[in-house]
């Protein structure tokens, strides 16, 4: 019974684990400036052209967060597979780890996408699922909820109207 429960929570969190690697090297752009701040009052009132120029071109594309989510998502799950094969059973502190691993990515991947974005939207709630299921007792049996499985179908549909498919 405890390696049907493993399995499981390995599967679960290899899919958050997969998330948390989203767009890894799309962050960089975006460290110096705050899109959602700069854009509208640059474009509202500043007579200088710059800024927002520099912002819109520092948001990553729905379809660039998807893949990077999905990429992501298989090399986590290459992770979590690994640790289950080792032939010990997961500890409580990997699966936390891998949880609050996925909510710091989820919530930088959002963070340099566009604000009113439906994948940023999902990226934000599916990351605060994984936080809420890495800060309880038992991580593995906390990830495994309708409420964490409702943001991944979300975060997957997301990515489908985005023209990426994956599975979170």
């Amino acid at each position: 019974m405890n390696r049907i429960r493993a399995s499981f929570a390995v599967l679960a969190c290899a899919s958050l684990l997969a998330l948390a690697a989203c767009g890894g090297d799309d962050a960089a752009p975006t460290a110096g400036t705050s899109p959602s701040a700069t854009v509208p009052s640059a474009t509202a009132t500043s007579p200088t052209p710059a800024p927002p120029t520099a912002d819109a071109a520092d948001v990553v594309s729905d379809k660039q967060l998807c893949e990077s989510a999905k990429q992501a998502s298989d090399k986590m799950r290459e992770d979590l597979v690994a640790a289950v094969s080792s032939g010990s059973e997961p500890s409580p502190a990997l699966f936390q780890k891998i949880l609050s691993g996925l909510q710091n990515e989820m919530t930088r991947v959002a963070d340099t996408g566009a604000s009113d974005s439906k994948v940023v939207a999902a990226l934000e709630e599916f990351g605060a699922e994984a936080g809420k299921a890495a800060n309880a007792t038992d991580p593995a049996t906390a990830a495994d909820n309708p409420a964490f499985e409702k943001a991944g179908a979300s975060l997957s549909k997301a990515c489908k109207s985005a023209g990426v498919t994956a599975t979170f």
